[in-house]
């Protein structure tokens, strides 16, 4: 890697201020400046490591005003969150890409496998698999009987994707998540539980990204939907027959249960849970730890019960006086 400023700037349509000829080597983080290094400044709180690092260049917002000289040449834009992680983008985007098929793969016959492919050491690839063009498939990943890739996706060590489920394009699965596990589908029969068969399958649209150790439970009959562009953080479980909308956003630990339906462009903070067979309307924002019980029309919520945030932060501001009511009503008790 080894761009001039001015390179840079071109790519985000960026104006520069400083050395438009000084090259960049490497990106850093605004702490960990190095000669070379590229960074950017997005939170208020790290502006001060601005004054003293030692990186070549930081990508900055257009209306920030450095209150001390700045060492560095600052690359200014509209949102410099949003152009660093362009320029992350688009390195990743010219990095080499791996292709190939590892001799020590299992491929069976019937499957079909797209151009420009890369599948690395004892993966195993199912009876009547589709895989498209530019997929990248890493060592150890278990595709089931009859799944279909779309282009360009990427399938980490050790995936497993279940008979019958669909990928989209150009998604992201990472280490060790699971598509298409059984659902929690149990009949209570005499005081002993009767398992039902979990016929349907997963459908992941196009742009989803699945992070390490998730799961997504196929659906006992029809399919459980992940909509394009949803982002599904680490330790995740969707179960059998959720419905998620597009652009809705997942972080650790957040679960839900059984035919719930999400809608688009919700945040589902980390360690949420949201129970069976609700709905959640489309721009939600579920608070941490929250637990959602009923369902819920567009808006922020929190707590467990999730409550409005309003009505949320209301009884935060109650509970932290109840031991100075509780002294005061047993001294009156006593008087």
């Amino acid at each position: 890697m080894k761009y001039t400023v001015l390179q840079i700037a071109e790519l985000i349509s960026a104006e520069i201020v400083g050395d438009p000829n000084a090259e960049i080597t490497t990106v850093c983080k605004i702490e960990e400046g190095v000669p070379g290094g590229l960074t950017f400044l997005s939170n208020p709180k790290y502006t001060h490591y601005l004054y003293e690092t030692k990186a070549t260049a930081a990508i900055v917002n257009k209306d920030f005003k450095p209150e001390l000289k700045v060492p560095c040449t600052l690359i200014k834009v509209a949102n410099s969150y949003l152009a660093f992680a362009q320029l992350l983008n688009f390195y990743q985007a010219n990095k080499p890409q791996k292709t190939g098929v590892s001799d020590k793969a299992h491929i069976a016959s019937t499957a079909k496998i797209g151009n420009n492919v890369y599948i690395g050491e004892f993966a195993s690839v199912g009876d009547n698999v589709v895989i498209g063009d530019g997929v990248c498939i890493y060592p150890q990943t278990y595709i089931g009987d009859n799944v279909n890739i779309g282009d360009r996706t990427t399938l980490y060590a050790g995936v497993k994707i279940y008979e019958n489920c669909l990928v989209g394009n150009d998604c992201i699965i990472h280490a060790g998540a699971v598509i298409g596990a059984d659902g929690f589908g149990f009949a209570n029969q005499d005081g002993e539980y009767l398992k039902i068969p979990q016929i349907g399958n997963v459908v992941l649209g196009n742009n989803v990204e699945i992070g390490a150790n998730t799961c997504v439970d196929r659906a006992t009959m029809g399919s459980t939907r992940i909509g394009d562009y949803v982002k599904i953080d680490n330790l995740v479980q969707i179960a059998h027959n959720v419905i998620v909308g597009a652009g809705t956003a997942f972080a650790a630990q957040s679960g839900v249960a059984g035919s719930t339906k999400i809608g688009s462009k919700c945040i589902i903070a980390g360690q949420a849970g949201i129970s069976g067979h609700l709905s959640i309307d489309d721009g939600s924002i579920i608070g941490a730890q929250s637990g959602v019980t009923h369902s819920l029309k567009r808006g922020i919520y929190l707590g467990s019960p999730a409550l409005p945030a309003s009505e949320e932060r209301k009884l935060i501001v109650l509970k932290r006086k109840l031991p100075e009511l509780y002294q005061q009503i047993h001294k009156n008790k006593n008087d």
